[in-house]
């Protein structure tokens, strides 16, 4: 079977800036010399029981791979599948959450589909849009830049601790607050500071299933460095270490490491659940940023003003795609 990124080649579609070969958090298209179309979907089944938290996180999640390109979105639909049998109340509720999240980035829904499953899952569709010229890439990240992560880690472990009914009220509120959060704030000023002649900001992703590790991996090899992370530097959800010694470990977590670690140098004083978290695979998770050293402590600042749990996690070094965990 001839590969799709075989029959949609670049050189037919010039105005499709971002697609199949040049893989990043949404596919782009060019409108005009000012205006382009950003295009991206996502959705999963419940990860918290609440069906307006879950939608609400779900909107969430999907809203953030346009603020990783640098956009604002536009429209969403949604997508949903529900099983027969059980209380519309509940489909009601989720999409209910997924409105309100998609209300407060200042889009709308345009419509949606469902269909029938043995699993409720839901996501939406999203359509923002971003200046050609102001669209913050993957790759890029260049060395000498301070790596910052804007949100806490851990969702999957306590929600995986949620499931089986051993996370605490607070820890469970703690981490649905933080996926209910919009990059939005995080985005804005990343373009804000990129309107600056130099455009400190040089690369930014969101960290979602692929975690931590996963993310940062695909972010160094499309940018050709290393990144050295500082173990210590890292924020987590209040729960997070204390659920991964329990051995709370989601299914995705082995997966990625099964995967990543061979591109990951780990440090050797680590406890395996120190290791095993930092493939931890994240819903809605914050904004990974690659930015200009002398930039990166006043953006740092005006992130936590913003209400951002935002710290700077590590450094862009010579290389090829390795992270560093020291």
């Amino acid at each position: 079977m001839q590969p799709l990124n075989d029959i949609f080649l670049e050189k037919d579609f010039p105005q499709l800036l971002i697609g199949l070969n040049a893989p990043d958090d949404s596919a782009v298209y060019q409108i005009d010399e000012e205006r382009a179309i950003i295009s991206t979907m996502d959705f999963f089944p419940p990860v918290v029981d609440d069906p307006y938290d879950f939608g609400a996180i779900a909107a969430a999640n999907a809203l953030s791979d346009v603020y990783a390109m640098g956009g604002k979105p536009l429209m969403a639909i949604n997508l949903a599948a529900f099983p027969d049998g059980l209380e519309m109340s509940i489909l009601t509720d989720i999409l209910r959450g997924g409105a309100d999240t998609v209300k407060i980035a200042g889009a709308v829904i345009a419509g949606g589909h469902t269909v029938a499953d043995k699993e409720p899952k839901y996501g939406l569709s999203i359509t923002g849009e971003v200046h050609p010229q102001k669209i913050i890439r993957k790759g890029g990240a260049k060395i000498g830049d301070k790596l910052i992560l804007t949100k806490a880690l851990g969702t999957g472990v306590i929600t995986t601790a949620i499931k089986r009914e051993q996370a605490s009220q607070e820890d469970s509120e703690a981490v649905i607050a933080g996926m209910k959060c919009l990059n939005r704030k995080a985005s804005e000023l990343a373009q804000a500071y990129n309107e600056a002649e130099s455009k400190p900001v040089h690369a930014m992703t969101d960290i979602t299933g692929y975690s931590l590790l996963g993310h940062g991996h695909e972010m160094a090899h499309l940018s050709l460095v290393d990144f050295q992370i500082y173990f210590e530097r890292l924020k987590w959800y209040p729960g997070a270490f204390r659920y991964a010694e329990q051995d709370m470990i989601p299914g995705g977590l082995h997966r990625n490491r099964e995967y990543f670690e061979q591109w990951v140098i780990m440090k050797e004083d680590l406890a395996d659940w120190q290791d095993y978290l930092l493939y931890d695979p994240q819903t809605s998770g914050g904004l990974l940023m690659a930015v200009a050293p002398d930039s990166a402590d006043s953006l740092l600042n005006d992130l936590i003003e913003a209400g951002e749990q935002a710290a700077i996690i590590g450094d862009v070094i010579a290389g090829e795609g390795i992270l560093h965990i020291i």
